[in-house]
C-alpha cells in the first residue's frame, strides 16, 4: 500500500467532518465519530486482556510504522518472545506511550509527569516506584487512529495519533513548576529483547534523536548474529527550562545527552492550567537522516490536530471499502474491530525515499518510478502460519496491492540472503513456529493476478523453499525438511527441536510441507515447469504417510518407519505443533477430497459435527485465558491449525454444516468485551482471528487457501443483511441476504446477478467483476441447493 504523499488532502479531510482544522479536539472528536463514520464501530479494547505486544495501538494508520498506545507492562520483558505484554485491559496504571510495536519489535516509550521526577517505570503493584500513572476506564478514547487518556496521578491528559512514519504526542498539563516530559529510550519494550545500547539527545532547536539496538528471543533463536535497530527524530513546540539525562535510576542534570543500556532524558518545564506540549516523531529502522526525513516529509507542517484528523479519515476510507448494513450493533462492532486489526498489523518498515533495513545489516533501495517514489513499501511481519485462511484472502479481495508489497518484501529478503523466512523483524529471520509457508503466500498471490514482481525469481524462491535442505539457514525455517523429502515423512523425536534426523512436531510439518509443495506446484504448472510441477505433486502426497488408517488419525512414525505406540490424540506437541491429532487429521487442505474419501464420508461428517457440538460448550476453543488455550481441546478456534476445519463440510455430502457452524462460531468465540474478542484471551496474530471473522461473516471462504490456477471461494452463511464489497478494479461484490434472522442460518436459494447459481463455489474472477449475489435463508437446511456436490 503506497504511502500517504500529499497533505494537501486537509482540505477535503475539513469538508469530510464538517468543521474546521483548528477546532477543539473535543469537537474533532464528536465530529470523527459521528453517525455514518465506520469508526463508530471500531472498539480497539475488545480481546485487549492477555493480548500481545503489537495488538493494541489505536495511535497509528492502516499498514503504518508508527503505531502508538499506550502500555501497562510492556517493560516487563519477554522470556520466550511471545508471551502477551504492552496493554491488558484489566490493568489499573500506565506506564508510559510506546511508538512502535510489531512482532519482535518494540521501542521509544514517551511520557508526562507532575511532581517528583521518576525516572523509572515502576510496577504494577505499586506504580508510585516510578513514572506510571494510575488511570480510570471511563476517561480511556481509543478509536482507530486516536488514543486519550488521564493519567491521574498527574492531572495531565495524554494523547497520540500518527501519519504512517510519525507518531503525535500531546500532553494537557495542570499549572506547575514540576511538569515533565520523559523519553525512555534504552530499555526493552514488548517483544523487543533486551537492549544491546542506545543513545538520546536533546539539541538547542527544540530537536530531539535517538536510537536504540535490540536483540529480541526470536532473532536470537533463528538468526544468532543478527539485532534489531530503531532510529526517532522529534521536534517538540515548547522550550523546557532544563533538559537532564538518566540511565534508569542514575540521574544527570543538565546533561543533553547519553548513552548505553537504560538511555533516557526529562524535559522539564513550568506549565499553566490547560497548557497542551506537542510532540513529534520520525521513526526509521535505518537511519536519524531517514527518520528525520520521515518526519519532515510527512509532519513538517502539521500539528497533532491535523494529523489526527488525516488519520481518522484514512481509516474511514479503508475500513469503508466493505459496508455492511445489519440491525445488530454487536455483528458490526465485531466485524468492523475485526477488519481493524487486519488492518492495523504487519506494518511499514521503508523511508519515504524508500530505504530499508536489509538481512545483512546494510541498507537497501528499493527501485524508484518515474516520479521519484518508491516502487514498493517494504514490511514487517509476523508469521504467515495459517495467514492463508484469513489475511490473504481479504487481501486478495480488497488490498492486493499491499498484497503484491508483501511478497515483494519478502523478495527483497531472498535476494539479499539466499533465503526466505515465515516471519521478518526488520529483515532479520523471525521464523515464528519454525516453518515457512512464504512460499504458498506467493504461490496463491501469483494465481489470483498479483503479479507485479519478478515471477521467475519468485518462482525460484518458493520452489526451494520447499526442496532445498542442504545447508538449510534455520532462519528459513523447515529444518527437519530432509527426511520429508527423502522418506516422505519426518521421524518423531521426543522433546522441543527440530533438526535433520527429525521433529517433535513431526506430523504437523509433513501435513504443512504437503500442502505447501501442492501449493508451489500450481505455480509450477502454471509456468509450465513440468519437471518441477512433478517433483512437488508426489511430496505433496506424503500426508498420506503419517495417516494411520486403521484409527482414521494421523499418528507419529518414529525413525524406523512404525507408528509410534501409546498414542493419545488428544496429547499437544507430541508430534503436533500447537495442536493435536484430533485437530490435525484435518489438516489436508490441499485436498480435502481425497481425506473424505480415506476416513469416509460418512464417518468424516459424523466426527467433525460431534467435534463441533462438544467444542461449542466450551467456546470453541478453550475456557481458559492463554494464547495456548485449547490445545487439548477437539477444536481451537484461537490457533491457526484449525481455522479451516468448520469449512470442510463443503467437500461433504452435508455442506450446510459448514452454514451451521461457522455461524456459531462468529456468534460464540467472537464477543464484544475486553476479556472476550477473540475467545478467551487468544493470540489474534495481526489480524488473523479478526480476518477470520471478515470472511466467515462476508460467506465466503477457501479451504485450498487461493492456491489453485483458478481460485475459488467456498460458500458459508452471510451474517449481515448486505454486504458491498469494492474491488481494487473499482467494482462492487453486494451480497444480500433475504429472511436473514437469529435460526436462519441455512442458504435456501443463491441467485447472482438475477440468475439462479447452485454451484458450491464462486471463482475470484467472476467476484472481481462484481456483481449481485442475493441469498435467502432458512432454518432448516436445503439439501438439494448445490449441484456439483
Amino acid at each position: 500500500m503506497k504511502s500517504i504523499k500529499n497533505f494537501g488532502v486537509l482540505l477535503g479531510v475539513c469538508l469530510l467532518f464538517g468543521t474546521s482544522c483548528n477546532s477543539s479536539s473535543e469537537v474533532e472528536e464528536k465530529k470523527g465519530l459521528e453517525e455514518g463514520s465506520y469508526l463508530e464501530w471500531v472498539d480497539p479494547n475488545i480481546g485487549s486482556v492477555h493480548s500481545r505486544w503489537f495488538f493494541y495501538t489505536p495511535g497509528a494508520m492502516p499498514f503504518g510504522m508508527a503505531k502508538l498506545g499506550p502500555s501497562t507492562n510492556g517493560s516487563y520483558g519477554n522470556k520466550s518472545g511471545w508471551e502477551a505484554v504492552g496493554y491488558d485491559g484489566r490493568h489499573e496504571s500506565i506506564e508510559g506511550f510506546a511508538n512502535l510495536h510489531e512482532f519482535q519489535v518494540g521501542g521509544f516509550l514517551f511520557t508526562a509527569t507532575t511532581g517528583k521526577l521518576h525516572t523509572v517505570p515502576g510496577s504494577l503493584e505499586n506504580p508510585d516506584e516510578g513514572y506510571r500513572s494510575r488511570f480510570d476506564k471511563e476517561d480511556e478514547v481509543a478509536t482507530p487512529g486516536y488514543y486519550k487518556v488521564k493519567l491521574k496521578d498527574y492531572d495531565v491528559t495524554a494523547e497520540l495519533t500518527a501519519t504512517e512514519r510519525v507518531g503525535f504526542h500531546k500532553y494537557t498539563f495542570p499549572k506547575s513548576d514540576n511538569a515533565y516530559i520523559i523519553l525512555d529510550i534504552g530499555n526493552q519494550l514488548g517483544e523487543s529483547g533486551k537492549v544491546k545500547d542506545a543513545a538520546v539527545s536533546y539539541h538547542d532547536d527544540n530537536t530531539i534523536e535517538g536510537w536504540v539496538i535490540t536483540y529480541p528471543e526470536y532473532v536470537k533463536k533463528y538468526q544468532p548474529d543478527g539485532e534489531v535497530k530503531m532510529f526517532f527524530s522529534a521536534v517538540i513546540n515548547k522550550t523546557p527550562e532544563s533538559v537532564g539525562a538518566f540511565n534508569g535510576d542514575n540521574r544527570k542534570e543538565n546533561q543533553h545527552h547519553t548513552t548505553g543500556v537504560g538511555a533516557g532524558l526529562y524535559l522539564a518545564y513550568d506549565t499553566e492550567a490547560g497548557e497542551s506540549i506537542e510532540m513529534k516523531a520520525g521513526f526509521s529502522y535505518t537511519s536519524l537522516e531517514n527518520a528525520k526525513r520521515n518526519l519532515l516529509a510527512e509532519a513538517k507542517d502539521i500539528d497533532f490536530e491535523t494529523a489526527k484528523i488525516l488519520a481518522q479519515k484514512k481509516w474511514n476510507e479503508e475500513l469503508g471499502k466493505i459496508k455492511v448494513s445489519d440491525p445488530s450493533k454487536e455483528n458490526k462492532t465485531k466485524f468492523y474491530t475485526g477488519l481493524y486489526h487486519a488492518l492495523l498489523g504487519r506494518g511499514l518498515a521503508s523511508d519515504v525515499n524508500g530505504q530499508f533495513p536489509e538481512n545483512d545489516g546494510s541498507i537497501g533501495q528499493i527501485p524508484l518510478d518515474a516520479n521519484g517514489k518508491p516502487e514498493f513499501d517494504f514490511y514487517n511481519t509476523d508469521s504467515v502460519w495459517g495467514a492463508f485462511w484469513n489475511l490473504t484472502q481479504l487481501w486478495t479481495l480488497v488490498w492486493p496491492e499491499y498484497y503484491n508489497d508483501f511478497v515483494q518484501s519478502h523478495l527483497a529478503v531472498y535476494k539479499n540472503s539466499g533465503w526466505m523466512s515465515d516471519g521478518l523483524a526488520n529483515s532479520k529471520f523471525v521464523s515464528g513456529v519454525g516453518t515457512n509457508f512464504v512460499g504458498l503466500v506467493i504461490a496463491a498471490a501469483y494465481q489470483a493476478n498479483i503479479r507485479d514482481y519478478d515471477v521467475e525469481l519468485a518462482f525460484k524462491a518458493a520452489y526451494e523453499n520447499e526442496v532445498k535442505y542442504e545447508n538449510r539457514n534455520e532462519g528459513a525455517g523447515k529444518t527437519d525438511l530432509k527426511p520429508f523429502v527423502e522418506k516422505g515423512f519426518i521421524p518423531y523425536q521426543p522433546g522441543w527441536d527440530t533438526s535433520p534426523e527429525g521433529s517433535a512436531f513431526s506430523v504437523s510439518h509433513a501435513l504443512e510441507y504437503s500442502y505447501s509443495s501442492y501449493a508451489v506446484a500450481q505455480f509450477a504448472k502454471a509456468l509450465g515447469k513440468d519437471a518441477e510441477y512433478n517433483e512437488l505433486m508426489r511430496l505433496s502426497h506424503n500426508w498420506e504417510k503419517v495417516y494411520d488408517e486403521e484409527i482414521d488419525f494421523v499418528r507419529p512414525r518414529v525413525a524406523s518407519g512404525d507408528f509410534m505406540k501409546d498414542f493419545d490424540p488428544f496429547a499437544p506437541w507430541v508430534g503436533f505443533q500447537e495442536g493435536n491429532a484430533w485437530q490435525y487429521t484435518f489438516y489436508v487442505p490441499h485436498t480435502p477430497e481425497a481425506l473424505v474419501e480415506k476416513m469416509g464420508d460418512e464417518k468424516f461428517v459424523s466426527r467433525l459435527d460431534s467435534i463441533f457440538t462438544v467444542s461449542e460448550k466450551t467456546g470453541f476453543g478453550g475456557e481458559d485465558i492463554d494464547a495456548f488455550a485449547g490445545l487439548c481441546y477437539l477444536y481451537n478456534q484461537g490457533n491457526q491449525p484449525n481455522l479451516h476445519i468448520p469449512w470442510l463440510f463443503n467437500y461433504t455430502s452435508q455442506p450446510w454444516l459448514t452454514q451451521k457452524w461457522v455461524r456459531r462460531i462468529c456468534d460464540v468465540f467472537y464477543g464484544v468485551e475486553e476479556i472476550h474478542g477473540y475467545g478467551l484471551g487468544q493470540d489474534e496474530d495481526q489480524g488473523q482471528l479478526g480476518a477470520w471473522y471478515v470472511m466467515a461473516s462476508l460467506g465466503l471462504f477457501d479451504v485450498k487457501g487461493l492456491v489453485e490456477m483458478e481460485p475459488s471461494f467456498q460458500f458459508g452463511s452471510p451474517l449481515f443483511d448486505e454486504v458491498e464489497i469494492k474491488t481494487a478494479n473499482g467494482k462492487s461484490i453486494r451480497i444480500t441476504t433475504e429472511n436473514n434472522k437469529e435460526d436462519n442460518v441455512f442458504i435456501q436459494s443463491i441467485r447472482l446477478n438475477g440468475k439462479p447459481y447452485q454451484r458450491s463455489q464462486i471463482s475470484l474472477d467472476q467476484l472481481r467483476e462484481g456483481g449481485h449475489m442475493e441469498m435467502t435463508l432458512g432454518n432448516t437446511p436445503n439439501k438439494d441447493l448445490f449441484e456439483d456436490l
